[in-house]
């Protein structure tokens, strides 16, 4: 049976992700931050890695705990950090790009000798938002343009030896990083001066109020790991999967809008105000 390593599996996509891949029959690895988290993934053919991407001695010990033959590695830990640039504490920004980005290649590194020898597959979940930015997302926007770009010119680099490299790319999607959007939301705010959250009220304003309409348009889980499964198994895959009819469309119009245009659609969707603060 094909075998594959799944990051970030604890929760969400990469959870559902692993549940899938193993009813198809995969042997699955699932990486999981604590040996507790793996333990609930346990199963007959679910074994827990414990690894958080983050950790250089725990991605160098991933040769290790990995079969002998590792057909796919499916990148999809992750985390959002969000805020008004100007605002975001420096150590926020760096460990956003550290796990969503930094992190995912280090992985990709030391499994990529497996990989080749299997002429294997690497998978990584980006987003939307890793082609059209919005206000108050520019970190989570910034490691998802950074993995895009990475991934394709790692997709070039390895095809000599038969590996494919695909991005796969949702959008808001039913799991509990989107059920608890609010309070995720506050933690970053929280996170801000004083100041800042003064001088961009509005805007902050305006980005809560989209929450729930975004909640409202998430996709089912099922939606983001069937492309997932179709990624890992079509014969000769796309470079990019975009999830969903909606995302579809969202990402073919950014492409086609003047960028005034699509600048002013976005500030308005996100509630940015036209005018800065007044007293």
């Amino acid at each position: 049976m094909p075998s594959v390593l799944v990051t970030g599996a604890t929760r969400g996509i990469g959870r559902a992700t692993v549940k899938r891949l193993a009813a198809a029959g995969w042997d699955v690895y699932a990486g999981v931050r604590s040996e507790a988290a793996g333990e609930e993934l346990r199963g007959e053919r679910v074994t827990p890695v414990v690894v958080d991407v983050t950790d250089d001695a725990q991605v160098a010990a991933l040769p290790a705990a990995a079969p002998e033959r590792l057909d796919a590695l499916v990148n999809n830990a992750g985390i959002v950090v969000g805020g008004p640039v100007e605002a975001v504490p420096i150590a926020e920004l760096r460990r956003q790009l550290e796990v969503n980005l930094v992190g995912q290649i280090a992985v990709t590194q030391a499994l990529l000798p497996k990989l080749r020898a299997a002429s294997g597959r690497v998978v990584f979940v980006s987003s939307v938002s890793g082609r059209v930015a919005t206000p108050l997302t520019g970190p989570y926007n910034a490691s998802k343009f950074g993995l895009e770009g990475i991934a394709d010119a790692l997709r070039m680099e390895v095809a000599p030896w038969g590996i494919r490299v695909v991005i796969v790319e949702p959008a808001q999607t039913d799991t509990d990083m989107w059920q608890k959007a609010d309070e995720a939301f506050d933690e970053q705010l929280a996170a801000i001066s004083d100041g800042h959250r003064a001088l961009y009220a509005k805007h902050i304003e305006g980005f809560r109020k989209s929450i729930p309409r975004n909640q409202k348009m998430a996709s089912p889980v099922d939606t983001v790991t069937s492309t997932i499964e179709r990624a890992l198994t079509a014969s000769r895959p796309k470079a990019r999967y975009v999830v969903g009819t909606g995302p579809k469309i969202q990402a073919l119009m950014a492409s086609l809008t003047p960028t005034p245009l699509l600048d002013r659609a976005l500030r308005a969707a996100t509630g940015v105000p036209r005018r800065p603060p007044t007293g």
